[in-house]
This record gives structure tokens, sequence and C-alpha cells, in this order.
């Protein structure tokens, strides 16, 4: 089915100012619409495309698992890739979300399937990765196969420590961390009070005062900052023995 012009004018257009939003608010950190009119326009994005999938394009926003690293960080690969979250807003696609887990597990597709439903924080995806129980290496998500290292700015978080038991050490030499570090909304208040009393810019939100904080070249001004740590996986199901998320 070929596409009308109006309408790859618009994906033009959609692909454009999606990615000038990207930038600003994970490269700047300087978010310049909110989350409801990024995902509104995100999402006609994806519906032009799966309507037209000819018209999908190598450097399309959809086709990104996240934002390119900064320049001003060094460079950390992921051993296994951190992947973003996709939305569900409809009984159909949870159907079909659940259709595509048994296929991917291998497991008969009326055979139930047990779920755990966890809160989404927003705030900045990090790794950790702890060597014979000691934080070693910090670093961003990126855009899913490589981030920035900014391990001083983590180390700075009281939530995050900085040696594991003896006894998590010797089960688990190497463990890979993943969680957010967020600032809660309290604390975003007062921050903010502070940023306008000492004449600076207000953040936007809590999710950008909590990436900008950590995403600082000097250490001391995130040590600063209220930031509070959530884990939510730990390295891979072969590597650690666990079977279940819980």
């Amino acid at each position: 089915m070929t596409a009308p012009e109006k309408t790859i004018k618009e994906l033009n257009r959609l692909c454009k100012e999606i990615e000038e939003h990207n930038w600003s608010y994970h490269v700047l950190d300087n978010p310049m619409i909110t989350d409801a009119e990024y995902d509104k326009l995100f999402d006609r994005l994806l519906e032009i495309e799966n309507q037209y999938p000819k018209l999908v394009r190598p450097d399309s926003p959809s086709q990104r698992v996240g934002a390119p690293p900064s320049d001003k960080f060094a460079k950390v690969d992921h051993r296994i890739p951190m992947l973003s979250l996709q939305k569900v807003t409809t009984v159909e696609q949870f159907g079909e979300f659940d259709r595509r887990v048994h296929e991917g597990l291998g497991i008969e597709s009326e055979e139930d399937m047990e779920y755990v439903f966890e809160p989404k924080l927003d705030g900045l995806a990090v790794e950790l990765i702890y060597e014979n129980g000691l934080l070693t290496i910090a670093s961003t998500r990126g855009d899913g196969k490589t981030g920035e290292a900014i391990t001083p700015n983590v180390k700075t978080i009281n939530s995050i420590p900085l040696k594991l038991s003896d006894a998590t050490a010797q089960r688990f030499p190497l463990l890979e961390v993943r969680g957010e570090v967020v600032m809660k909304k309290s604390d975003f208040v007062k921050l903010n009070r502070s940023q306008t009393e000492a004449g600076d810019e207000p953040f936007a939100n809590p999710r950008n005062a909590a990436a900008g904080s950590l995403r600082q070249l000097d250490s001391r001004i995130t040590a600063a900052r209220p930031l509070t740590f959530f884990a939510y996986g730990i390295s891979s199901q072969e590597e650690t023995g666990l079977e279940t998320q819980y």
C-alpha cells in the first residue's frame, strides 16, 4: 500500500521533531515538552509506521533503544544489553505481549504464565558492576549497548553499597545490578526552592533533576543532591541461579 504524500511529510516531520526532543531531554537534560506530549508524537509515528511498514526509516526514533552517550563521559559497554521498556495500554496489546512471552520462552500458549508487576520509576537507569564484592563501575543505559561511566557520582548516593557482604561476594564474584536513580517529589520541591533562591534555573521535573544530578562532571554537585536508588534486576538467570524475579 502506497502512502499519501502528506503522510510521508508528516512522518518525516515527526522523526525530526522527536529526535530534537530526544536530544533536548537525554543529552541536554532540558526537556521542551511534557511526557504526555512526547508520547502523543511517538504514538502517532508508530501508527503511521504500522500502517505503512515500508516507510520505516533506519534512523527512525522507533528504531532506537535510547539516546547516545555524552562525549563528556568515558564509555562503558554493557555485557548484557540494557533494553528499554515498551508500553501496553489495552487488553489486546497485553494479550499480544503474553503471546510473545510464551513463544520466547518456548511455553505452550494455553499454559499459565506468572507475572511480577512492579512500579515504573521515573529517574535514570543505571548499571552497577560489583567485582568480588566491590563496586567497580557504574554507568548509564546510554543507547542500550554503550553507556556513560558515572562511578564517582554514583558512589555519593547513600542507598548504593560500595561493598557487598562477604557471603554475597563469594556467591556472586561478578554481579551486575540494574536499577533506577530517582529523586522523591518532596526532595525535588526543596531542591527547586534552593535553586531559585540561588538564582539558578529550576529543574523541569524530578526525573530531569535526577538525570541532571547524576551526569555532573563534578561529583561534589551530585553529592549535594537528594538521590535514591532502587534495584530491579541482577545479571542473568544462568549466572545467578535465581529462577524468579522475586
